[in-house]
């Protein structure tokens, strides 16, 4: 098993391993849905943008630093991260919030310990979020390699 991040060009909505996947992103506080790495997962499964409305609408325990495990096939599931504070725009140009990423992570890793799943993940918080790699990275590291979980990042821009 490696002990830090694999890269590849890609699409995270296409894993390239076996065995059990978690596929993570990061959302937002407000209930929106529809740009960045959200359309890809509403361009292969309804599930994830339904329960993310749901839960939204519910209102239980949606809040920063939350997750929420969506199953889509066997042995698969996509991860809500509510790490995001509003809408970047031009009054909020960095809506990514650090904190709700590294209690996200914490979480996710325990769900992916208890199944045994790898992760796979686009490159969270640093899109429509505006958030920095060099910071993310970090977080990744503290919350999920160092437990010995797998960590895939995918960029798709390099295709």
């Amino acid at each position: 098993m490696e002990n830090r991040i694999i890269y590849f060009s890609g699409d995270a909505t296409e894993p390239k391993t076996t065995g059990n996947v978690i596929i993570a992103h990061i959302c937002n506080d407000l209930g929106a849905w529809g740009s960045g790495f959200v359309l890809d997962l509403s361009a292969k499964w309804e599930a994830p943008e339904e329960a993310y409305r749901k839960w939204h609408r519910s209102g239980v325990n949606f809040a920063l630093g939350e997750i929420q495990v969506v199953p889509v096939a066997e042995g698969l599931s996509v991860v809500n991260m509510i790490a995001q504070r509003g809408l970047r725009g031009p009054d909020n140009t960095r809506p990514i919030r650090y904190g709700a990423v590294q209690s996200c992570l914490q979480k996710l890793a325990a769900t992916a310990l208890a199944s045994g799943a790898s992760i796979h993940l686009p490159g969270i918080g640093c899109g429509r979020a505006g958030g920095r790699w060099d910071h993310i990275e970090p977080i990744l590291n503290h919350a999920l390699i160092r437990l010995g979980i797998p960590v895939y990042v995918y960029d798709k821009e390099d295709l």
